[in-house]
This record gives C-alpha cells, structure tokens and sequence, in this order.
C-alpha cells in the first residue's frame, strides 16, 4: 500500500478514532464489480464517518475475491478493550454500507458488537495481507 494514497488526518483525532480502509485497486471501486455507484459508496462513508472515523482509500488490498473490500480499524479505546481489525467483503450494497457506518458510529471494533448481518461480510486475509496493511 502506497503511503501517497492515505488521506492525513488530525494528528490528535487519528488514534482516538476508527480508521476505515477501502480498497480501491485492481478490482475494488472498479466496472469489474458492477452494479454498485462506487464514487457514492466512498461519498457516503466519508459523509457519513465525518468526525467519527477516518476514511482513507488504499490501492489494491490483495483480496480481490472479496471485492469491494473495508477494513474497520479500532480505536485507541477499542485496542484497549481487545479490539482488532475486521475485514469486510463483498460490501456492494448500499444497505451494507449503512450498516457499517452504524456499528462505527456506535464504537466499532473492541467497543460494540457488529451487527449480525454483518458476520455474512467477515473474512480473515493471509497474514502477509495483514501485515502489509498494519505496517504501513
């Protein structure tokens, strides 16, 4: 992952808060996934995380069979509390979506419980794929 494609947040509001990933490479965000608006996909999550969670948008993920990719990030709080990153595929419905800005809103990973719907997006990556994300 390219450090040129994360967005900088506030130095004080990044560890405080959650950091979503969306993958948008070789397959994520692309016509290869069709049926999804994927500019309106990352519109609204930075909408609607706006001043809860950092978004950021990476280049390829390595997890295309899962595209479109989102990796929710705990907070300081919630690494705390046991939290760790949830990978999320699949994610090409708008009801998703809302569904992760929700659980977001309400703490995320090591804070709140996701909702059961999402357990259907839930994958675990290789670890060298973890380790790429985490690393940077």
């Amino acid at each position: 992952m390219s450090r040129r494609t994360r967005k900088a947040a506030p130095s004080d509001a990044g560890a405080a808060r959650c950091t979503v990933t969306v993958c948008r490479g070789c397959c994520c965000g692309t016509p290869k996934i069709p049926g999804i608006d994927h500019a309106a996909q990352l519109a609204g999550l930075r909408r609607a995380l706006e001043g809860t969670a950092q978004v950021r948008v990476t280049d390829c993920l390595d997890a295309c069979e899962h595209a479109n990719v989102i990796v929710v990030q705990p907070s300081a709080e919630g690494r705390k509390n046991g939290g760790r990153p949830v990978w999320l595929g699949l994610v090409n419905d708008p009801g998703a979506t809302d569904d992760i800005t929700t659980w977001i809103e309400a703490g995320g990973p090591g804070l709140t419980d996701p909702p059961g719907i999402l357990d259907l997006y839930i994958f675990r990556p290789s670890r060298r794929v973890q380790a790429e994300l985490h690393d940077t």
